[in-house]
Order: C-alpha cells, then structure tokens, then sequence
C-alpha cells in the first residue's frame, strides 16, 4: 500500500472562498472557508490538514497577516504546503514570502481563484486547487504561484486584470 504523505494548507481568504451577496451585489468572502469542505469531496492520496490564517480580501492584508503567515509557515512541521490566496496581491505575497522566510526546505505554492469555489459555475477554483496539489507534490523546494495551469516564480508573475490571469513578465506576449 502506497504511504500517504501531508499536504498542510493555509488559508487567507480572496475570491475563492467568497459568495454572492445580492444585498451588496457582488462576492463577498464568508466567515468560514468553503475549501476544507471541498477537500472532503475528493480521493486523495495525501492527508490534507488546514490552517486559517485569515478570511480577507487580499487587498486587505496587512503586516499582522502577512506576518502571522510567515510565523505559521516556519514552525510547520511539513514541508508540502499550499496557501489560497485572493489573487490581486497573490504575487505581493508570493514575493514577500520568498524575501522572508527563512526555512528553504518547504514547497510553498500560492493559488486562488477569479470566480469562487462555492454556489458559482464553471469556476476555476477547483481546477487551480487541483493543480497546486499536483504541483506541491513535485516542485523543488521554494515559493511558487501556480495558476491557470501554470508555475510561476515570485520575481516573474504579475496579474492581467483584462484578460483574468496571470503570466510571466519574462515572456514576450504573442
């Protein structure tokens, strides 16, 4: 029988973990994260263990979260993590941590969504949450972005807002 190995996940908060308020009229993040129930529905062959951090937009992070991210991922036991992240300063935070962190054992993979994973579809939550898995489980120890099928360093990656992701800096737009 195959061993299991340990995928911790730190969650933030963003567009992932939101749902529509039709009082507000747009996505508003929940009070509890949608993803561990989410987790609940799938096979895998990691135990998955979670760690919320903060339930925000990104654009409200501040250093205390920033900050409290940092301690959480330094005194975790695991070196497989995944954080989900609202994707407006997901490189900001990317960066941030690769600049900070002094452990240089973890894969430490940073995803999120533009559409949330609960009461919206098609959304592509599922399919990034998918791929982080995939992509923890064999990346060279580091911090990465990984969104719409694609790994990105911290110091390449930047968000098109126009087009709804993310691409390299480095390569020359066709």
């Amino acid at each position: 029988m195959e061993k299991k190995f340990k995928i911790n996940i730190f969650l933030t908060g963003g567009t992932i973990d939101s749902h529509w308020d039709g009082k507000a009229d747009t996505a508003v993040i929940g009070d509890v994260s949608v993803v561990p129930d989410y987790f609940k529905t799938l096979i895998l062959y990691a135990d998955v263990e979670f760690t919320e951090i903060c339930l925000k937009d990104s654009r409200n992070l501040n250093s205390a979260d920033l900050n409290n991210l940092l301690e959480k991922l330094e005194s975790c036991d695991n070196t497989k993590i995944i954080i989900t992240h609202g994707t407006y300063t997901m490189p900001d935070t990317a960066k941030f941590l690769q600049a900070n962190l002094k452990r240089k054992d973890q894969i430490i993979v940073l995803t999120g969504s533009m559409v949330p994973l609960a009461g919206f579809s098609p959304s592509d939550a599922s399919f990034n949450l998918g791929y982080a898995i995939a992509e923890v489980s064999n990346l060279a120890a580091g911090v990465y972005l990984c969104m719409n099928g694609k790994t990105f360093n911290p110091d390449e990656v930047a968000k098109n807002l126009a087009e709804g992701k993310f691409y390299s800096v480095f390569e020359r737009k066709q």
